[in-house]
């Protein structure tokens, strides 16, 4: 019987059809991917599944992506990423068609959304009736200052992601929802954030159901392998699909304990999960 951190029955694995694969935190930190992440990738695929790598990760495009763990030595290729860039500009077209969105943003985002047909624009404009926060690793208090600018006016404002911290090789750097603290707290204002976690509240589970659309997956025949209680966890819980929390990366089981929101599984490691899914 195949088995979780605490000997819960995980059998089910085995006929998962798709791994939602978190990527900071999961398979790798930062520049140094996880013992355990190739064999496990590989595993996958021998028992039949595939997997597609799901990010909060706005600071860089797919291309960037596919070139980063290609170096890693993970075979992979645009079709095996879906981030919150990607369900921004979607929201972007479904909800604010043909409108200027102002961001605060990467080069990488930036050039994301345009290559989506989006205009953006990076300096304040009386054009742009949408202002876009992402996780911004390129942030100057130039940009910060020209945010709040915009903000003071009457304009939608949208976040790609919650999370609070990135993993790093030292600890750990403010990510988007940190960013938005920081703006909050300069402006009073609170932006609808587009990535995970699924919102209960939210008419459209945006990453989960386009995915799964997207592939003609089920609910039932997919799990998502993240280490965040607060967003790969809750996605999967609100989205009503199977989860592994990992405790390679933010989460540790004291955070777990206290959590309202439990994984269905929790393994050390992708490796852990690995060695069940051989056995």
């Amino acid at each position: 019987m195949l088995t979780d951190k605490f000997k819960k029955n995980a059998d089910a694995l085995r006929h998962k059809k798709l791994f939602l694969l978190d990527m900071d935190g999961t398979i790798y930190n930062e520049n140094s991917i996880f013992e355990g992440t190739l064999d496990f990738l590989s595993q996958i695929e021998k028992n039949g599944g595939r997997y597609i790598f799901i990010t909060n990760n706005s600071s860089k495009s797919v291309k960037d992506y596919v070139e980063k763990v290609n170096r890693m030595g993970i075979t992979a290729d645009a079709s095996h990423f879906y981030t919150s860039s990607q369900a921004t500009a979607f929201y972007l077209q479904e909800n604010y068609p043909g409108q200027t969105v102002f961001c605060m943003g990467t080069r990488s985002l930036v050039a994301e959304l345009e290559q989506n047909g989006i205009r953006v624009v990076t300096k304040p404009e009386d054009s742009a009736s949408v202002v876009l926060i992402g996780f911004d690793t390129e942030n100057t208090s130039e940009k910060v200052r020209d945010t709040c600018i915009m903000l003071g006016r009457e304009v939608a404002y949208l976040a790609t992601n919650p999370d609070l911290v990135c993993p790093v090789s030292f600890g750990y750097i403010p990510d988007c929802g940190s960013m938005s603290i920081m703006l909050k707290n300069a402006t009073g204002k609170t932006p609808f954030f587009i990535g995970k976690p699924v919102l209960k509240k939210s008419p459209e589970p945006i990453m989960i159901d386009c995915v799964l659309k997207k592939l003609g997956i089920s609910k039932e025949d997919t799990v998502i392998v993240g280490d965040r209680i607060y967003t790969d966890i809750a996605c999967g819980v609100n989205a009503g699909v199977d989860t592994i929390c990992v405790l390679s990366g933010e989460a540790t089981l004291d955070d777990l304990e206290k959590s309202d929101t439990k994984p269905t599984w929790i393994f050390d490691s992708v490796r852990e999960v690995c060695t069940e899914l051989a056995r």
